[in-house]
């Protein structure tokens, strides 16, 4: 079976994402970054959207009369300033070292009120967390915690000198909420994937005490911070508690996650304060 037809893989889901708003996407231009073997960017052509794909290694990229350009995403995407309508990264993030500017990298791409799609390995969900108490691995009694022997996905120094790591730096959605609001996107939506059974069973033994717990979180800083109105800090502490609470993230085996960029990255340094004093002030 096609993985885009399997609804255990999460291009499954990409897939249905992108037939289910084709009439939007259609002639607009898609960046499919990491591109891998091209099932995605063949989606995106089928929908009638223009795809552009890159990878690190395009060497798996296997769409007919379709070029995937080498991009190593720490030397950016060699496209100009807001050039797509979209970008799809599917499994790519938690492969990135700095998570931060590859976010930074998607905004100068996309123009405002573009699209970015983000899937990984749910490092949110309630197998995960039970995971990591235990081993700090990715799935206990199955895997090892990330390093240097089995972590090492690709490296051909005849190719690139880049190393394509592992599943080294996984990443839960309150951090790619943060990392994303820092480079001028909205969180627009969580696209619920295939559940996991671990979670499931875990749900109600656990979902109590996440409740609990996110709720005095939740009201204990709504007293805090003054440099910020509370209507502001009710829309952006309201949004982290709602996602700490879904209990669809807290089971779906995959993170997607819609992202809509709202504004450039200069007008997002202008709404931060800093938490400690400024230099010169006593």
């Amino acid at each position: 079976m096609n993985h885009e037809n399997n609804p255990s893989s999460i291009k499954f889901y990409i897939k249905r994402y992108l037939h289910a708003n084709k009439d939007q996407l259609k002639g607009k231009k898609i960046i499919d970054f990491p591109a891998g073997n091209g099932v995605t960017t063949s989606l995106i052509k089928e929908i009638g959207a223009i795809p552009y794909p890159f990878d690190l290694f395009p060497e798996y990229f296997n769409v007919d009369e379709i070029k995937c350009e080498r991009v190593n995403i720490k030397t950016g995407i060699p496209l100009t300033d807001q050039f797509a309508d979209a970008i799809v990264c599917q499994e790519g993030i938690e492969h990135f070292s700095d998570q931060l500017s590859t976010f930074k990298e998607f905004s100068r791409l996309l123009k405002v009120n573009g699209i970015l799609i983000i899937t990984t390995p749910n490092y949110s969900s309630l197998r995960s967390k039970l995971s990591y108490l235990l081993s700090e691995s990715e799935r206990f009694s199955s895997m090892m915690p990330p390093n240097e022997l089995d972590s090492i996905w690709m490296s051909d120094q005849d190719i690139s000198d880049e190393i394509y790591y592992g599943h080294i730096f996984l990443i839960g959605i309150q951090k790619l909420r943060v990392l994303a609001r820092l480079a001028g996107f909205r969180f627009k939506k969580f696209h619920f994937t295939k559940k996991k059974t671990t979670s499931l069973l875990l749900l109600p033994f656990i979902y109590p005490f996440i409740l609990s717990s996110n709720w005095l979180a939740y009201k204990k800083n709504m007293r805090k911070n003054k440099h910020f109105s509370d209507e502001v800090k009710k829309e952006i502490y309201g949004e982290i508690l709602r996602i700490s609470i879904n209990p669809k993230i807290l089971v779906s085996g995959h993170l997607m996650v819609e992202f809509e960029k709202e504004k450039e990255i200069n007008e997002v340094t202008k709404f931060l304060k800093s938490q400690h004093k400024e230099f010169g002030i006593t």
